[in-house]
């Protein structure tokens, strides 16, 4: 089965007419992300859905995105109904995971915020650790936040880097440091991010996910991610780790590997 550990299917399908009906047709078992009331009630209505129909397992998401931080006015406003959100729907049981949260620090803009997206990022890592969940994690130039808080993160159930953002040695040193730590990779191996296809290609097998982050994160030439582009991932994942002599050369084995090690990231939520 193939698995995308991080995608949008409330954005996706405001521009994709029947984009559920193309995840299940290609039987896609995904973590899909929320950041408001409205959203989390679509995911949860489309896992409901697709449990009670057989298809696909959908786990839903939630966290205060760490972009927000500059668009609400801090952690007042939309940050803080959304922190309560997140309490309540940890502790009701029906999440899947805590994500994407983390750091943003991209441009002037978000590193202005820096100090509230500290605030927030230690909310959401409170939650996770208090109700045992999984962090999926959003960080842009601000790995150096990610390692001062390694210690804390190692007690997390997992830690799912999404869009993986660092180097190799970076992912090499994460686990050495005992986070239980899975790197997912998008689009980015498929337009030549360097860095990027070397860490898809060096790490451990039972580390590697795959996502589509759609609609986010379009291929050259494109609008928007779609669930089409998963296959496509998963296709260049392998022939990397083939051209290094990995394990997970061939499409067939690295999803096999891919689907164990998102089950094992997100438990049993499903």
């Amino acid at each position: 089965m193939f698995t995308d550990a991080h995608c949008h299917p409330f954005d996706l399908k405001q521009s994709i007419n029947g984009a559920e009906e193309a995840r299940r047709r290609l039987g896609i078992m995904c973590a899909a992300s929320a950041t408001d009331a409205e959203e989390f009630a679509y995911n949860e209505e489309l896992a409901r859905t697709a449990k009670a129909e057989g298809a696909p397992p959908l786990l839903p998401c939630f966290a205060v995105h760490p972009q927000l931080a500059s668009l609400s006015g801090g952690a007042d406003g939309r940050a803080r109904d959304g922190l309560a959100l997140l309490e309540r729907f940890a502790r009701e049981g029906r999440l899947a995971a805590v994500g994407e949260t983390g750091f943003d620090l991209f441009n002037g803009a978000f590193r202005e915020t820096e100090a509230v997206q500290d605030e927030l990022f230690a909310a959401h890592l409170e939650t996770a650790l208090r109700y045992n969940l999984p962090l999926v994690l959003h960080v842009r130039r601000a790995m150096h936040k990610v390692f001062a808080r390694a210690r804390t993160l190692a007690k997390c159930k997992a830690v799912i880097f999404h869009s993986w953002p660092g180097t190799a040695g970076e992912g090499e040193a994460l686990l050495r440091r005992d986070v239980n730590a899975f790197f997912s990779f998008g689009t980015a191996i498929l337009l030549n991010h360097r860095e990027t296809m070397r860490c898809c290609a060096a790490f451990p097998l039972s580390r590697i996910l795959t996502e589509t982050d759609a609609p986010y994160q379009p291929l050259r030439g494109e609008r928007r991610t779609t669930w089409e582009d998963l296959p496509r991932v998963l296709q260049a994942a392998a022939a990397l780790r083939r051209n290094a002599g990995a394990a997970g050369s061939s499409a067939g084995e690295l999803e096999t590997a891919v689907e164990h090690n998102f089950r094992a990231a997100f438990g049993s939520f499903e």
